[in-house]
């Protein structure tokens, strides 16, 4: 269970009228280390006339801490790189001491926890129960993304286009399951823990012995693992921002360094191609960017997510891979980049996401109130 420990008194200026944005960062799953890169990032990007910033990092082992600024990773740095010092270092503090916060000051708080305890719905139960503005989606959308599983059981029903999937949990992998995967699905495919981000967990089997090796692997992260159709195609990205009325950035296309877009890919050697926008008719740019927003819907996102699609020319066309509710911010992530290419730049970005988390707030407290 995670460690709440005492809250730490955070000395606030009475006259200060900046909105103090907390960046809650670090986590418990395997995409530590990602999330601190990116809380990092955005740290140093808000504007400082605008907020007052306030990271606050829970560690590996679920304890709180409130880290300086100096404490985190630099700006070009990866998690390959990241210190272990993060365990150890910033007074502790627990959650308490974001609710704190409220009595001086305009707080909105800016989840950046990839992964399981963090992306999927529970922290975001937490900032409702605090009562606290925060970016991003709300506990149903994040529990459901989270669960890629889930989440291609309501991109059907909405009639989003998707490659062919079967979902197992652990305790029905078997055998005699694998076989009836790999005739459904054939080979290669893609195997996956499904609550899971960043390619963690993620191995591309060619036969039955690599398939069997892959559902181990997955099983190691998530009880729910999905099988997926590989399939020879581009691999476009759009990204979502917005509450009820949500729009869609232009697209992105990434060529992949390795075999498929990996976690060292992604995060550690950035030998992927990234071309935005990407080389799509307007027509095509055009689907996309509706697709996006229809899977973004069909979830009840709101905030931010970035979808991801494969491009399957003079075939079946667009069809949704997944959607990520907390996307990366490092400087290689798509999101930012994405919108940059847009017209909206990071920090502005920030303020945008911001704006919707205090809009979405309101509304639900006007929805909740007896």
């Amino acid at each position: 269970m995670p460690t709440l420990v005492a809250s730490t008194v955070y000395p606030m200026d009475t006259n200060d009228n900046r909105t103090t944005l907390v960046v809650l960062f670090g986590g418990q799953s395997a995409e530590h280390d990602v999330s601190c890169v990116t809380a990092a990032h955005v740290l140093r990007a808000a504007d400082p006339t605008t907020y007052r910033t306030v990271p606050i990092a829970i560690d590996r082992n679920g304890q709180w801490h409130s880290p300086q600024l100096a404490q985190l990773p630099a700006g070009g740095a990866n998690p390959a790189t990241l210190p272990d010092r993060l365990e150890a270092t910033g007074d502790a503090t627990g959650p308490s001491a974001i609710s704190a916060l409220t009595a001086a000051s305009d707080v909105v708080v800016m989840p950046l926890i990839h992964g399981p305890l963090g992306e999927d719905g529970t922290v975001q139960g937490l900032l409702e129960l605090l009562d606290l503005p925060y970016v991003g989606s709300g506990v149903l959308a994040s529990a459901v993304a989270m669960d890629k599983g889930v989440a291609k059981t309501v991109f059907a029903q909405a009639g989003v286009p998707q490659v062919r999937h079967k979902t197992l949990r652990e305790d029905k992998v078997s055998p005699s399951s694998l076989e009836s995967v790999a005739i459904e699905i054939g080979f290669p495919m893609f195997v996956k823990p499904a609550n899971m981000g960043s390619s963690v967990g993620v191995t591309k089997a060619h036969n039955a012995e690599e398939l069997q090796r892959a559902a181990r692997t997955a099983a190691t992260y998530d009880e729910w693992i999905i099988f997926e159709e590989a399939v020879v195609a581009r691999e476009i990205e759009v990204a979502v921002i917005g509450n009820r009325a949500p729009r869609a950035s232009l697209p992105g296309e990434i060529t992949p360094g390795n075999e498929f877009y990996d976690y060292e890919d992604k995060y550690v050697t950035d030998s992927a191609a990234l071309t935005i926008p990407a080389t799509l008719t307007s027509e095509q740019t055009e689907e996309v960017r509706a697709l996006a927003v229809r899977a973004y819907e069909a979830l009840h996102c709101e905030g931010m997510a970035r979808v991801d699609f494969f491009f399957e020319e003079n075939g079946r066309g667009f069809m949704c891979n997944e959607i990520n509710t907390i996307p990366g911010f490092t400087p290689i992530s798509m999101y930012p980049k994405m919108w940059a290419a847009s017209g909206l730049e990071y920090s502005s970005l920030i303020d945008e996401l911001v704006q919707h988390a205090r809009e979405r707030h309101a509304r639900r407290k006007r929805n909740t109130q007896r």
